[in-house]
């Protein structure tokens, strides 16, 4: 049989936490496999190193094929466009075979590393203020938030059903960036549902800047609202049912059906408002941040001049402003690595990417 190797593909950030953190991931890995399955991890952006060297460490120590899986909650542009682009390129300049396998998606073990980290969040809330009743807390679950349906639904069911199987009084869902409603909006309006508490759960893998912009502005929401209590949960990080639902990823492309991927993804089937889509091509946008490393421009609030205790989003509404105007004066290409995404529908929002610009 060829030797296989297993390649984690990680999207990347600006805060060296989160990629410290992803690596610890990719390390625990190996324990749930094979013991003479390789396993290598890079990064799509911002970090290093990048996936194009992982796979060559695979291919040096021997490994015929190579058993890759995005190292993503659920799939968006970079899991369906992005990552494939890449592994595709290498398997072709390396006449080396890659398979890629689902994100971790909507499944049993990631539900229960969610109510684990929420069951935490609410134990430590009542050891220190007192019980509150399940029936009157109200349950914030905040996704990455992309410009893909598909992945903000998942986002979505995911928080129903950690509300049902919990017991919750109330369920909001609100996402840190592109889409809506975005992180303040969402708490605005749960402050004044009259709930006793309000839990916060950032349902994200790893720490870094957008972990960081949910906790800031609950601090905000919190601030403004003194007889509510605010409590925040935990990220999901190495849980181990995290770890487990990684390991079913790989495993799963040796069987002989492979699960479908995408069943609802906005590239093959038209989707109500995404219609437009269908049939895009599919190709990775990233090169001009590829291992730009976590300090990148950017990358924290001391070098923001918009941003004070933690990221609001704003900047990136100030970088879009400029793309649209450079692209208005100016009908060739300058090479400055800009990439272009399809506009999203929704973009001018009241509660959406709008609603980070400064009142």
């Amino acid at each position: 049989m060829a030797k296989i190797g297993v390649m984690i593909c990680g999207h990347g950030s600006r805060s060296q936490a989160a990629v410290d953190e992803f690596a610890v991931l990719a390390q625990k890995l190996p324990a749930l496999l094979e013991p003479d399955w390789p396993v290598e991890y890079g990064y799509l952006e911002f970090a290093n190193p990048v996936i194009r060297v992982g796979l060559d460490k695979l291919r040096e120590a021997g490994c015929e094929r190579i058993i890759a899986v995005p190292g993503m909650l659920f799939a968006a542009m970079h899991t369906k466009n992005d990552i494939p682009t890449v592994l595709a390129k290498y398997a072709a300049e390396h006449d080396i075979e890659v398979t890629y396998g689902r994100e971790l998606g909507v499944a049993p073990g990631m539900l229960a590393a969610a109510g684990a980290r929420l069951r935490e969040a609410v134990e430590a809330a009542n050891a220190e203020h007192g019980e509150v009743a399940v029936e009157e807390t109200c349950l914030v679950v905040i996704g990455r938030g992309a410009s893909d349906p598909d992945a903000n639904g998942n986002v979505a069911k995911m928080a129903r059903m950690l509300q049902e199987g919990m017991g919750f009084g109330w369920l909001e869902v609100g996402y840190s960036g592109v889409t809506f409603p975005l992180v303040e909006p969402v708490l605005s309006h749960a402050a004044r549902l009259g709930y006793k508490r309000i839990v916060v759960f950032p349902y994200f893998l790893f720490t870094g800047i957008l972990i960081d912009r949910i906790y800031g502005f609950t601090d905000k929401v919190a601030a403004e609202h003194p007889d509510i209590q605010f409590v925040k949960a935990g990220y999901l990080n190495d849980h181990p049912d995290v770890l487990a639902t990684f390991a079913e990823r790989v495993r799963e492309q040796l069987g002989e059906e492979v699960p479908p991927t995408c069943g609802t993804c906005k590239y093959r089937t038209q989707l109500l408002g995404f219609e437009a889509e269908v049939g895009a091509v599919q190709e990775s946008h990233h090169h001009h941040v590829e291992g730009q490393g976590a300090a990148a421009p950017g990358s924290n609030v001391a070098d923001c001049q918009l941003c004070e205790d933690f990221c609001t989003g704003e900047c990136r509404l100030q970088m879009e402003h400029h793309h649209h105007a450079h692209d208005h004066a100016h009908d060739h290409d300058h090479g400055h690595g800009h990439h272009h995404h399809p506009e999203y529908p929704h973009a001018k929002h009241p509660h959406g990417p709008e609603s980070a610009r400064r009142k």
